[in-house]
């Protein structure tokens, strides 16, 4: 998936991330994964958030901590 799918902006959720085109923070990911919860999971309880979506957040994330280590 190309471009970004996550932005932030002081009129959406006071500048929280979220995922474009909904008011899903990007963190609600994250705390989902880190509970153990599925992506499926994820996706069914939020569903305005696509697989692609999701998966493109997560390699958007993967990409700024491996630049920044690198």
């Amino acid at each position: 998936m190309s471009g970004n799918v996550l932005i932030k902006d002081q009129n959406i959720l006071g500048g929280v991330p979220v995922f474009r085109g909904t008011r899903v923070p990007f963190q609600a990911l994250l705390d989902y994964l880190e509970g153990g919860q599925t992506l499926g999971d994820f996706l069914n309880d939020f569903p305005t958030v696509t697989r692609e979506t999701a998966i493109g957040a997560l390699e958007e994330a993967k990409a700024l901590v491996v630049s920044r280590l690198g």
